[in-house]
């Protein structure tokens, strides 16, 4: 603890932008990735940088994919160029309402 408190004095926080999530969120709501991002802290607290990544590596990639999104996004491309090879093959007929066509109206 130090003895000249500069930023609870001047009222900053220069530590939050490193804890995304847990910084305080509008209407008190926690944010989505709140979860996984304090899994990954309390992992990697008190184990060193070098340590922590490779041990909290799970915890990190888990917190990541709910930022980022990577994986879904991956998986909805597979399943989109699945269903388009299926079209292809006259295999797969989509309803009217996905192709843009509208339902007549009365």
């Amino acid at each position: 603890m130090p003895f000249w408190d500069l930023q609870k004095q001047l009222g900053i926080d220069v530590d939050s932008f490193l804890l995304r999530q847990s910084m305080p969120q509008p209407h008190r709501v926690a944010a989505v990735c709140h979860a996984f991002e304090r899994e990954w802290v309390e992992c990697g607290h008190g184990l060193g940088q070098t340590r922590a990544r490779r041990e909290c590596q799970l915890e990190y990639e888990d917190f990541m994919e709910c930022m980022q999104r990577t994986k879904l996004t991956q998986r909805l491309r597979l399943i989109l160029e699945q269903r388009d090879r299926m079209i292809k093959q006259g295999k797969y007929t989509p309803p009217e309402h996905h192709m843009g066509k509208e339902e007549p109206r009365p």
